[in-house]
């Protein structure tokens, strides 16, 4: 056996400890007691469990009156040492290790053996609405012990390490995973309401006119939620496997927590279609507007122009310099072909408006 990593930072450093580790916490009596862990703690407990015979594999199913122990560890991918850590001491599929390098950052949660992996992405602990401040969160969930993995501080994961401190913790390693998601959900739906207020501040500002370059503040708004969309809908295929076949340590109540938690996904996924709808349909009304500006902007342009041709063809054609220039000689010649100008130019208007009219 290795020896287990010392662990010179702080418990819970924002960069995390010398393994790698931001947090870790036993769970214990059920989930109403959680002590926190460092790295060197984290190895002792997994160790002893391992020699008590508790692997994963032949793990019995949990009793809900007497739910096992197990152990949340919560590590920053950005410290060297961290996937190593991991690698040495964690017992992981190495499925959950193909994942952290395919580059597939899709969510999706999966089941590989007697092990749920998943793929998680929520909004940077800074998010600013821009579709950039999303990041992806890996987690591995086996019936002792459960492991997440981020390289970008995430809200869903401070605001369950929150819960934690505050005694709200988990039961089982499954509800963890569980809660994870509806804390991203909700997570979601305060972005989903950000994202309404913006909308609802453009479409006032277009109702009263002020256009003011909100069709590119559309856009980045609907890549935000396309990518949202993309990266937070959950694959179908990989969902129903698991939930059809879960694994044998999982109790029928973790099952039904997990349905219900894909369940609120969904109903944000939807919200986020319909804000998608209506993005569009105020970048085609500002699409619209526009067009008519242009066209108004166009037909001035072309009665200004068909009003100017008539002065422009017969001062072409008497300012020639050749003989037989009519009206060269009398003194009222200027006078005769002004007036002959606002003959042209009256009928040259009055045939523009009424084609207007007429359309």
């Amino acid at each position: 056996m290795t020896a287990p990593l010392a662990s010179t930072a702080p418990h819970g450093g924002y960069g995390g400890d010398t393994a790698g580790l931001i947090c870790g916490y036993l769970m214990q009596d059920g989930g109403h007691h959680a002590r926190p862990l460092d790295s060197t703690e984290a190895v002792q407990w997994l160790d002893a469990h391992r020699l008590q015979g508790a692997a994963p594999d032949t793990a019995a199913p949990q009793d809900p009156a007497q739910p096992a122990a197990f152990v949340w560890l919560h590590f920053n991918l950005a410290h060297a040492q961290a996937v190593r850590w991991m690698q040495r001491h964690a017992d992981l599929p190495d499925a959950f290790f193909e994942a952290l390098k395919d580059g597939s950052y899709s969510t999706r949660i999966e089941r590989d053996d007697d092990a749920l992996m998943g793929v998680l992405n929520d909004a940077h602990f800074d998010f600013a609405f821009e579709p950039s401040d999303i990041a992806t969160l890996w987690i591995c969930v086996l019936p002792h012990l459960v492991i997440t993995a981020r390289a970008h501080p995430l809200r869903s994961v401070d605001a369950l390490r929150t819960a934690v401190r505050q005694g709200h913790t988990p039961r089982s390693s499954v509800a963890l995973l569980e809660q994870l998601m509806r804390t991203q959900a909700a997570g979601l739906v305060d972005i989903v309401r950000g994202v309404t207020q913006r909308i609802d501040g453009i479409e006032d500002e277009l109702l009263a006119g002020r256009l003011n370059h909100k069709r590119a503040r559309l856009g980045v708004l609907r890549r935000l939620l396309v990518r949202l969309q993309r990266l937070l809908a959950p694959e179908p295929a990989a969902l129903f496997r698991l939930l059809a076949h879960p694994p044998h340590w999982m109790g029928a109540e973790d099952v039904q927590e997990l349905r219900d938690s894909t369940e609120e996904f969904s109903v944000v996924l939807r919200d986020m279609q319909g804000l998608q709808e209506r993005i569009k349909l105020l970048q085609e009304e500002l699409a619209a507007s526009v067009q008519e500006a242009n066209s108004r902007s166009l037909f001035v342009l072309t009665v200004v122009t068909v009003l100017a041709l008539p002065i422009n063809i017969l001062t072409g054609l008497l300012g020639m310099n050749v003989g037989g220039i009519p009206l060269a000689g009398s003194e009222h010649g200027f006078w005769v072909i002004v007036c002959i100008l606002v003959v042209f130019t009256a009928v040259a208007g009055w045939l523009a408006l009424r084609g207007t009219r007429d359309n």
